[in-house]
């Protein structure tokens, strides 16, 4: 019994998407064609077409489903729709760049279509940018425009991307009709109008991320300019560079006028919300008496501002002058780099520092460099080009050889294509490499072998010369034969006279004193025998013996 009733309740339901149309009139209900979604800002509409508009009191119900569920949800703001389009935008998605997926089907009492199912889609991506608010002031000749961005205040959609909206803009004077197109920052002032004439506009916000979305303009706005101001504002703002410094300049009609200058960053233009208050005051341009004000660079060290200019006589001021748009990056004067070069064997290592000001301290350069290299033998004209960084060597170089190097200051980033001028010229030698060693010492070990061949060579001809022309002294065979002894021989060959004498001095006849006197003679020549020679030309022994006798004669002759 309880699968006879099972049964039945089955059949029932199946059947019953075929029993209801009868029972409404005997048509089927057809789902909804053509289903489109439109995303404008924090806007979410859904419209569909449905053709079968003879059948009346027909309602019709969405549901969504988030990627990476199962769960259908009913759609807030879709429920029960008797029109063909829905907002809902009071769902609040948690993640904008997360999938999502729609559903919607026609409804008429208990009878329902199927469903029509929406392709899947991301809402950041099928999002559209509408139009933004404008507001504008008047001057006498320029327009502020105000503009707001689009969204709501707490737009979810672009909440994080209201700093990154580009704004363009299509302006024309109301009588002539021509127009021109320019981008435009929010507070932004269009200068150089007439005053007292109508001006209309039409503004339109873009994002260049990607995917690139581009808005809807805006409608039509139209203004008057005042009258013509008493003063002036400054006109033609000019930045120079110079040395170290810029230089500001403007132009203005009147003499005796104070004028003080402001700055503001770029980026904070793009914020809409109260940049006016974040102008800042230039320290060194605060009550100018002339057309110009000179600021270190260092005050915009890297980036992109705006400057203005306002000029005052007492109580009157005038308005501000036209921005003047000053990028860092492009003003920047690249100053020449100093080059150190330190010989290393054969090859040279080069130090490449950053200028110095004239108290001798290094100059801070707030940019990427890369360095141009010109490099050259000193005794040629061939120079080799080359790039690099603060630090490297040049190897493979020529010994005991004079280099030489200058070098320039690059930005790394072609799109300003700013350098400096060349640095100045270093010079330096290289030191002896390993052939050089060699080759010294095989030169300086042939100069020692050299002079010591020449010394032999000297040494052997002076004993030349000494043999002939200086011969040693020595008798001759003939005598050498009759003096056999040594002592006797020397005594021969000696070229000194010998020469000895005995004195007998008597001072009284009882003291007899007996005086030699002998010249210096060679002490090897005092030794010789006591034989007698024909040639000798020496007292006899004979005269010694006479002379003895003689001296023992008169000693006796004294004792008696």
């Amino acid at each position: 019994m309880p699968d006879l009733l099972g049964a039945t309740i089955l059949v029932l339901v199946a059947g019953a998407p075929w029993v209801w149309p009868s029972a409404a009139g005997g048509k089927h209900l057809t789902s909804p064609q053509d289903v489109e979604v439109d995303i404008v800002d924090d806007t979410y509409v859904l419209k569909w077409n449905w053709s079968s508009e003879s059948v009346r009191n027909v309602t019709f119900s969405a549901e969504y489903q988030i990627s990476r569920t199962d769960n259908w949800i009913e759609l807030p703001g879709c429920q029960y729709i008797t029109s063909t389009e829905c907002n809902f935008s009071s769902l609040k998605l948690k993640d904008i760049y997360e999938e999502i997926k729609l559903r919607i089907r026609a409804e008429k009492g208990n009878n329902t279509s199927s469903w029509y199912e929406v392709d899947s889609f991301i809402p950041f991506q099928k999002a559209q940018i509408g139009p933004p608010d404008v507001r504008l002031e008047a001057e006498d000749k320029a327009i502020i425009v105000n503009i707001s961005p689009p969204g709501t205040v707490d737009s979810t959609m672009w909440g994080l991307d209201i700093s990154s909206f580009v704004y363009s803009l299509v302006f024309w004077n109301n009588s002539s009709g021509e127009s021109r197109t320019e981008d435009i920052y929010p507070g932004s002032k269009i200068h150089k109008l007439s005053p007292e004439t109508t001006y209309c506009l039409k503004v339109r916000a873009s994002l260049l991320l990607l995917p690139v979305k581009v808005g809807v303009y805006s409608q039509v706005y139209c203004i008057n300019t005042t009258a013509e101001d008493k003063l002036p504002r400054p006109e033609n703002l000019k930045v120079d560079v110079q040395n170290e410094s810029y230089v500001l300049k403007w132009d203005y009609p009147y003499a005796n006028m104070t004028f003080q200058v402001q700055w503001l960053h770029a980026f904070t233009k793009k914020n809409p919300r109260n940049h006016l208050r974040k102008w800042k005051q230039i320290p060194d341009c605060e009550n100018v008496k002339t057309t110009h004000c000179v600021f270190l660079q260092s005050t915009f060290p890297k980036g992109t501002y705006f400057l203005r200019v306002q000029a005052s006589n007492g109580n009157n001021t005038t308005l501000w002058s036209e921005e003047k748009r000053l990028d860092a990056e492009e003003q920047t004067i690249v100053l020449p780099p100093v080059i150190n070069m330190k010989p290393i064997s054969d090859s040279l290592r080069v130090y490449i520092g950053s200028p110095k000001q004239p108290k001798n301290k290094h100059v801070n350069q707030y940019y990427p460099l890369i360095y141009e290299i010109r490099f050259w033998e000193n005794t040629s004209n061939t120079e080799r080009k080359f790039e690099e960084e603060t630090d490297f060597i040049i190897p493979n170089l020529k010994p005991l050889t004079v280099y030489c190097i200058r070098a320039r200051a690059q930005l790394i980033d072609v799109k300003w294509n700013s350098s400096s001028v060349f640095s100045e010229t270093v010079c330096t030698k290289t030191k002896a490499g390993n052939v050089s060693k060699i080759w010294l010492i095989t030169v300086v070990c042939s100069t020692l072998f050299s002079i010591l061949v020449v010394i032999y060579v000297v040494k052997g001809l002076l004993r030349c010369i000494n043999y002939v022309f200086f011969p040693s002294l020595k008798s001759s065979s003939n005598i050498d034969k009759y003096f056999t002894e040594q002592p006797l021989k020397n005594l021969l060959l000696s070229t000194s006279e010998e020469q000895t004498e005995r004195c007998f001095i008597i001072e009284n006849i009882n003291t007899i004193t007996t005086v030699e006197e002998t010249y210096q003679i060679d002490e090897d020549h005092k030794k010789y025998d006591s034989q007698t020679s024909q040639d000798s030309g020496n007292y006899s022994n004979e005269d010694e013996n006479s002379e003895s006798k003689t001296s023992e004669e008169l000693l006796q002759q004294e004792s008696v």
